[in-house]
């Protein structure tokens, strides 16, 4: 078994992928990952929905784009998108959805995949564009997005980690 405390420490976002797909099998391993998050009693409130269509992936992007008031792709070019949304009907949905992104975030670096944290899944999700998506799935409820994750093989890896604050960690003993 690999050493969870090592892969959480050298996991690092990506910003910078290369022009190639990601391996359908990989993708799979991430999405299972997601899949087993924790959940509040164990509701499993939260959905993902795997974009690997180009199409579909350049306009979540222009979507984003044009909320956030940007000309550059906020998807970095990554070539997977992995949007996490939840059943705003469960008091502990925001966090279960966050779980799953951690979860996939550090699978993907197990694997030597780059990814990436990307805000603003609400947004995109309250627009005319993604409720066509969440229809276009059949997709029903009370969904709010929390989070993408996208996916990709680094054009440069990462390496090391980054110093953590010196006052992070109160103790009472």
């Amino acid at each position: 078994m690999s050493d969870i405390l090592e892969t959480i420490i050298t996991r690092r976002s990506v910003k910078s992928f290369k022009d190639c797909e990601v391996n359908s099998e990989q993708i799979e391993k991430v999405l299972k990952a997601g899949m087993y998050a924790p959940s509040g009693k164990n509701l499993q409130s939260a959905i993902i929905i795997s974009i690997t269509n180009k199409k579909v992936r350049d306009m979540l992007s222009s979507v984003l784009a044009n909320f956030r008031g940007i000309e550059s792709d906020p998807f970095y070019g990554a070539p997977v998108v992995l949007a996490v949304l939840a059943d705003r009907s469960v008091p502990t949905y925001v966090y279960d959805g966050s779980c799953v992104i951690e979860n996939m975030l550090l699978e993907a670096h197990s694997l030597d995949i780059g990814a990436c944290w990307i805000h603003h899944a609400k947004a995109v999700f309250e627009t005319d564009a993604g409720k066509e998506i969440l229809s276009s799935l059949n997709i029903k409820g009370d969904y709010e997005g929390i989070g993408f994750c996208v996916l990709g093989y680094p054009q440069v890896n990462p390496s090391g980690s980054i110093p953590r604050k010196s006052n992070y960690v109160f103790k009472i003993q």
